[in-house]
């Protein structure tokens, strides 16, 4: 099985939640637009096939009528206008709640792995040849 099909593909509703933490992550020190956070996103294992721009704005917008980001439209410097986003003080706690969560989810996981390991090698120790 590829890492790809591992990233929440059959568990849409999961993945829109990760994508949310990654933003607001990504939000937490600077503003952010569209296509700049779809670039960033690639660094948490988002691919093309992930995510899509509808599926960002709608997140982004969710997160916005949540009180979790603000939007503006960018004014100045070449180009068309871009809206931008920023995380809320409420954004901030998001954040800091879903770490919290996060950590904990990750201490969880490590165990499992940890007592597989440890069967594993005992079960390769009681197949080895006595002699």
């Amino acid at each position: 099985m590829s890492e790809a099909s591992w990233f929440c593909d059959d568990k849409q509703h999961k993945m829109e939640r990760f994508l949310e933490v990654c933003l607001l992550l990504l939000l937490y020190d600077e503003v952010g637009y569209g296509y700049g956070l779809i670039e960033q996103l690639e660094d948490f294992g988002f691919t093309s096939e992930d995510l899509n721009v509808s599926t960002l704005y709608r997140t982004l917008r969710q997160m916005e009528a949540r009180g979790q980001v603000v939007s503006f439209w960018s004014e100045g410097g070449p180009g068309p206008r871009r809206r931008v986003y920023e995380l809320t003080p409420e954004g901030k706690n998001d954040l800091e709640a879903w770490i919290l969560r996060l950590k904990m989810r990750k201490a969880r996981i490590e165990k499992v792995i940890e007592r597989y390991e440890h069967q594993i090698a005992n079960k390769e120790n009681d197949e080895q040849p006595r002699g």
